[in-house]
C-alpha cells in the first residue's frame, strides 16, 4: 500500500460538559458525552522512500508548521522505530477554536492511517497511549464510537447497546471570533462543583441533559457566543456551547430559516455517527 486518499477526521459535539472538581495539580476533573457528527476535515497520505514527515495544505487554510498531524506522524515514528516516512495533505474543513476538536481528530486519523499505511498493527489501546501525549480528546476520536467521557479526559466509555445515540439532526454554527481554552479555565468565575451523574441519568434524556459548565464563563469573554445561542433559542431550540469553544449547536426536528443569520457565522446542518468512519481499520481482535 502507497497511499491512502480521502481519509475523513469528523468533529465532536460535547452534549453537556460539566466539571466536577479540580486535582491538586490544577487539572479539572470533567464529566462529558462526546457525539462524533458528520462534519470532517480530510486528508490524504503519500508513503515515501525516506523516513521525513512533510505536509501539504490543500484549501488556503494555512496550519503551524509544528501542527497536531506531523506531531502525530512523529510519535508514531519514534513509538515503532518504523523508518518510513509520510507526505499527508490536508484539506481542513473545521473551523479553529470552535470546542468541536478538529486538531486532535486530524491526530487520531493520522495516527490510524499511519498505522494501517505503514503496516505497524498497533491495537487501539496501543495508539490511545501515543494519542494521550499530543492531546486529552485524542484518545476519543481513537475509541471509534461517541463516548461518555470522565477524570481528566482520560476515561473513555463508549456508547453502545442499550446507551447508544439515536440518530438526531444538529444544526452547529460557529462565529468568526473563536476562544482560547486556557481564558476559560483559568477564570475564578468558572463553576467546578456540579455534581457527579451517572450514564442512566444521561440516557433518559439524551439531547436535553446538563450544561455546559464553561458556557457563562464563555459568554463573558466573547459576547458572539451568546448572541448565537440567543438567535438559536429565538428560533425555538436548545441550544448549547460545545466544548470550550466558541460554536454553538441545537438539535433540530425540522427545517429551520438560517436567512436572519449573519453572514459571518459559519453554519452546518449535521447528524451524529454510529461509529468513526474509520473504526474497522483497528482490527477488533486487538482489542
Amino acid at each position: 500500500m502507497h497511499s491512502l486518499y480521502d481519509v475523513p477526521a469528523p468533529a465532536k459535539l460535547n452534549l453537556f460538559l460539566h466539571i466536577t472538581g479540580r486535582r491538586p495539580d490544577g487539572y479539572h476533573l470533567l464529566e462529558s458525552v462526546f457525539m462524533l457528527i458528520d462534519w470532517h476535515d480530510v486528508l490524504h497520505f503519500e508513503r515515501t522512500a525516506s523516513s521525513q514527515i512533510s505536509r501539504e495544505d490543500l484549501n488556503g487554510v494555512a496550519l503551524p508548521a509544528d501542527d497536531l498531524i506531523t506531531r502525530a506522524a512523529r510519535a508514531l515514528q519514534q513509538a515503532t522505530g518504523c523508518s518510513q516516512g509520510v507526505h499527508i495533505g490536508i484539506e481542513k474543513q473545521l473551523p479553529a477554536q470552535a470546542g468541536m476538536g478538529g486538531g486532535s481528530s486530524d491526530a487520531a486519523s493520522t495516527l490510524m492511517a499511519l498505522n494501517r499505511l505503514w503496516d505497524l498493527k498497533l491495537s487501539r489501546q496501543e495508539l490511545q497511549g501515543i494519542g494521550l501525549t499530543l492531546g486529552a480528546d485524542v484518545p476519543f476520536f481513537l475509541c471509534g464510537r461517541s463516548a461518555w467521557v470522565s477524570g481528566i479526559g482520560e476515561v473513555i466509555t463508549p456508547l453502545t447497546g442499550g446507551h447508544a445515540l439515536p440518530t438526531q439532526r444538529f444544526v452547529v454554527i460557529k462565529p468568526e471570533q473563536g476562544l482560547e481554552t486556557a481564558r476559560i479555565f483559568s477564570s475564578e468565575s468558572l463553576k467546578r462543583d456540579t455534581k457527579p451523574a451517572i450514564v442512566s441519568d444521561f440516557a433518559a434524556n439524551h439531547f436535553g441533559f446538563g450544561r455546559n459548565d464553561l458556557q457563562p464563563v464563555a459568554e463573558g469573554l466573547q459576547p458572539e457566543v451568546k448572541k448565537v445561542r440567543r438567535w438559536l433559542e429565538s428560533q425555538k431550540l436548545h441550544a448549547t456551547m460545545t466544548g470550550s469553544g466558541s460554536a454553538v449547536f441545537a438539535p433540530i426536528t425540522q427545517n429551520i430559516d438560517l436567512g436572519s443569520a449573519p453572514d459571518s457565522w459559519q453554519i452546518r446542518i449535521c447528524k451524529n455517527l454510529e461509529e468513526h468512519p474509520l473504526h474497522s481499520w483497528i482490527p477488533e481482535n486487538k482489542l
